[in-house]
């Protein structure tokens, strides 16, 4: 199934009643784009993503990446393939500019804001997640340079990234050194050139689109350690080490020692490859330059992968929103059945039976709430730019804390909606013929990389909710109280009000129980349910939120019967979040406040 309609309405929504994109484009930052713009923009977007990367996503379950031996032919260098559609597509992709939508003009950027870098990067992943993920990572890529690098870097690589022409990674994991990147090996050993270089030495393990054959030169950002450093992420260093090492005109010169060892044999997004790479193998190391201070790395590279978090959160959005589309679809065609209020012995659509209406009422109310979480963390980080100190120093703690929530909401939330939307194709959908298992399997790495969603769980309790005793979290909450007063004087909402006051108390008390235990134990013990619990309260909010705005739509005049059906059907889909969903947020605060003893009740070989 490679059929995708981009929810281009369900963005606006999103957009203009959560995120309030008008205010927004008044920042200095964006005051030459214009909502019209923006909206026309992602209308192509969206008309690309269906049309030309959607076609491709059977490839890259089917297909596949592939990893190919060095030979004489090509100087003996491993190389990868992906399917041959990939790089039709992805050549267009670089044609269109879309890639350069959020960045910098200066390097002919499109100067947008964040938020609609998310929404680019949400109908892609849909279209297909595989292919997207050479985008991510390169938007990372430039993300860091534009912080860190240096004017000679920007000025080198940017342009040619920006347009995609030129890919970016990630390179932090090794053998020994997973999640613990304290631990990493690699070393970095000055050349004594003139140019500053460094020579490369190790392997790196994990390296999403670490090499293929999508872009002309592959921007390796690589964490290192030089003679002089200390032991831990206090030592880390970051370098760039391009493939090709490029001339003074923009052309490619001598290749770099960076080699594919192997590519991973993956449970899911078979067209992404995940390399191991060896840096120095053939030569006297791989040529790279230090971007940024020396043993500053690891901040460094925490700047991509904040914004690779809450994109692998948008995964999970994306997944999810192309499961229900085809499990939806099928829901109308499939008869099985006669349902309760059916004529006797015609079987029945199953979008008839109340199983599967829930299933589907949780796929819907859940995308709705994510995309208002994803859109409205990503809104934070542009009004983090704004020249006005109180709104950028609040903006800036806000994201931060919203951060580990959109990869941990999204990635749990996206694996569960996943796997619903199977359940609805029954066996169909555990045959691969369908497609249905194919979106269960790709999004099943998002609560794994970027940071597993466990450790996420413990950024948010020890670095967010810790670092300031909880003030964040309990002003963010109080910026609702209009909300709840809102929902309360609605007949229609009030049963959403009272669950969505109970679901913040139950945040509150959570917070306040973890902030008072000295216990590290404990806090660890709760921090992913937690994070679950805050997610959700927080998802109810901002569904609470958009109904309002949507029942202020539909009071207004001249309203047609397409936008009455539009606005009613998202009250309906906050109103079922905040019923049927917000309430499991009493059960993670008593988890949460559980304790860890039962956690170490057992010794480690009784289990």
């Amino acid at each position: 199934m490679t059929e995708y309609t981009p929810p281009l309405r369900d963005i606006r929504f999103a957009f203009d009643e959560v995120c309030d994109l008008p205010s927004l484009l008044k920042l200095d930052e964006f005051d030459h784009v214009e909502t019209d713009m923006v909206f026309a923009v992602l209308d192509e977007v969206g008309r690309f993503a269906a049309e030309v990367i959607a076609p491709t996503n059977v490839d890259g379950d089917q297909i596949g990446a592939q990893w190919i031996a060095g030979s004489d032919t090509d100087d003996g260098w491993a190389a990868v393939s992906t399917p041959e559609s990939f790089r039709s597509a992805y050549a267009k992709l670089v044609d269109s500019g879309f890639n350069a939508i959020p960045f910098e003009p200066d390097f002919g950027g499109g100067g947008f804001p964040w938020l609609v870098a998310l929404a680019v990067q949400e109908m892609f992943t849909s279209a297909n997640m595989s292919l997207s993920l050479c985008n991510l990572l390169t938007q990372g890529a430039i993300d860091a340079l534009q912080h860190h690098g240096s004017n000679e870097q920007q000025a080198t690589y940017l342009p040619k990234m920006l347009t995609g022409e030129w890919s970016g990674t990630m390179n932090l994991s090794e053998p020994q050194a997973g999640s613990d990147v304290g631990a990493v090996a690699t070393k970095a050993v000055p050349t004594g050139r003139s140019d500053g270089s460094y020579a490369i030495t190790g392997t790196k393990i994990w390296i999403t689109h670490g090499e293929q054959d999508l872009t002309e030169n592959i921007i390796h950002l690589v964490l290192a350690r030089t003679p002089d450093a200390k032991p831990g992420t206090r030592g880390i260093s970051m370098f760039l080490v391009p493939k090709f090492m490029p001339n003074e005109d923009g052309s490619l010169g001598e290749r770099n020692d960076v080699e594919v060892v192997s590519i991973e044999h993956k449970l899911g997004i078979h067209g992404s490859p995940t390399c191991v790479l060896s840096f120095g193998e053939k030569q006297d190391g791989a040529i790279g330059w230090l971007v940024g201070d020396e043993f500053t790395g690891m901040a460094n590279m925490f700047t991509m992968m904040n914004n690779a978090r809450l994109s692998v959160g948008l995964q999970g959005l994306s997944l999810a929103e192309m499961a229900y589309q085809h499990s939806l679809a099928y829901a109308h065609q499939r008869l099985q059945g006669t349902a309760p209020d059916a004529e006797r012995g015609v079987q029945s659509p199953i979008i008839e039976h109340p199983d599967v209406r829930r299933m589907l009422m949780t796929q819907r109310s859940w995308i709705d709430a994510m995309r208002y979480l994803m859109y409205f963390n990503g809104a934070t980080l542009d009004r983090s730019r704004s020249l006005d100190p109180a709104v950028a120093e609040w903006s800036t703690r806000l994201a931060a804390l919203l951060i580990p929530m959109s990869k941990s909401i999204g990635a749990d939330v996206g694996n569960e909606l996943t796997s619903i939307a199977l359940q609805i194709f029954g066996g169909m959908g555990y045959v691969e013929e369908t497609g249905a298992a194919q979106y269960l399997r790709d999004i099943r790495i998002a609560a794994i990389y970027e940071g597993t969603n466990g450790i996420q769980g413990q950024d948010l309790v020890m670095r967010k909710l810790g670092g300031d005793e909880g003030s964040t979290v309990n002003e963010f909450l109080s910026s609702f109280d209009d909300t709840i007063a809102a929902l309360a004087n609605d007949p229609t909402m009030e049963k959403f009000a009272r669950q969505l006051t109970a679901s913040f108390d139950d945040a509150r008390r959570s917070s306040d129980w973890l902030n008072a235990n000295d216990d590290v134990l404990n806090k660890l013990g709760g921090a992913s349910p937690y994070t679950r619990l805050l997610g959700t309260a927080l998802c109810g909010a901002l569904a609470g939120k958009a109904a309002l705005a949507a029942q202020a739509r539909l009071d207004g005049v001249d309203v047609s019967d397409a936008d009455r059906s539009f606005f009613d059907s998202k009250i309906v889909s906050a109103r079922f979040f905040g019923e049927q969903i917000l309430p499991t947020t009493s059960g993670l605060a008593a988890t949460v406040m559980a304790g860890a003893d039962d956690l170490f009740a057992m010794t480690a070989d009784q289990f």
